[in-house]
């Protein structure tokens, strides 16, 4: 790792370190002005994260993880080809275009019961749902991405005799990237979300089941330890989306 690089993952993790004591001092300060047994103090949760994480929790984590990492891939796997192909396809963006724009705008949260009664109530159901609302996301953010594509860089491609696929590996996927992994952050923050919605309903593993359990419960420490729980998964995919990013475009970070 060279010294500039150094610093820079330096820089990084100090301002991690100051994220997280701002946030948790915010935190301390907002639960002792409520002064409400719903809202802990951090230390409490924190102390009932660290003990009942590998008492089982973790298994809640695991479970969560694998639909939301699922989701995302298949979200990815289909979106971004499609969004591709007709940001680039003129004739068959004008068949597709008025589709897509009357599907979006669908609360598909509200298919929900549909989704249930046809994969029933197993993992099938949670990762078709989330699946099916972030591939929206991810495909209009390609298409456009792919449409903003300039004339010249294709053209001067094209004259070297480039193939259809090369132009698109060498080309249009290079130039899109950056927009497209910042729809999957956007959507990363969106199939948490759903998740933990759709985990609240006729399940027993998951994140989102201890969450609303431990509610249940009135237990707000574990249910507390259950959103730190939440929001570490989100952070956890988060660093590797951008380290993913810096390994496929390392020209925005020259």
């Amino acid at each position: 790792m060279s010294t500039q690089a150094r610093s820079v993952h330096k820089n990084s993790v100090t301002s991690y370190i100051f994220a997280v004591f701002f946030l948790l001092l915010g935190w301390e300060i907002l639960a002792r002005i409520l002064n409400s047994p719903a809202l802990p103090e951090p230390l409490p949760a924190l102390i009932q994260f660290i003990r009942i994480f590998p008492q089982g929790l973790w298994e809640h984590f695991l479970v969560s993880t694998y639909r939301v990492v699922l989701s995302l891939f298949l979200g990815i796997a289909f979106a971004v080809p499609l969004g591709l192909y007709i940001g680039r396809e003129e004739k068959v963006d004008r068949f597709l275009a008025p589709h897509v724009y009357l599907l979006y705008p669908i609360p598909k949260i509200a298919l929900l019961p549909v989704i249930f009664i046809i994969f029933k109530i197993g993992d099938t159901s949670k990762i078709f749902l989330i699946t099916l609302i972030i591939f929206f996301q991810i495909l209009v953010t390609t298409r456009d991405a792919a449409k903003k594509v300039p004339p010249a860089s294709i053209i001067s491609v094209l004259s070297l005799g480039a193939s259809r696929w090369e132009i698109y590996r060498n080309v249009i996927i290079p130039a899109c990237l950056p927009e497209i992994f910042t729809a999957v952050r956007i959507s990363l923050g969106t199939a948490i979300s759903v998740l933990f919605f759709a985990e609240s309903f006729a399940t027993i593993k998951g994140l989102g089941y201890f969450i609303f359990e431990t509610w249940s419960r009135i237990s707000y420490t574990e249910m507390f330890a259950g959103i730190l729980a939440l929001s570490l998964l989100g952070f956890f995919l988060f660093l590797l989306i951008d380290f993913l990013q810096r390994l496929l475009c390392p020209w925005l970070y020259v």
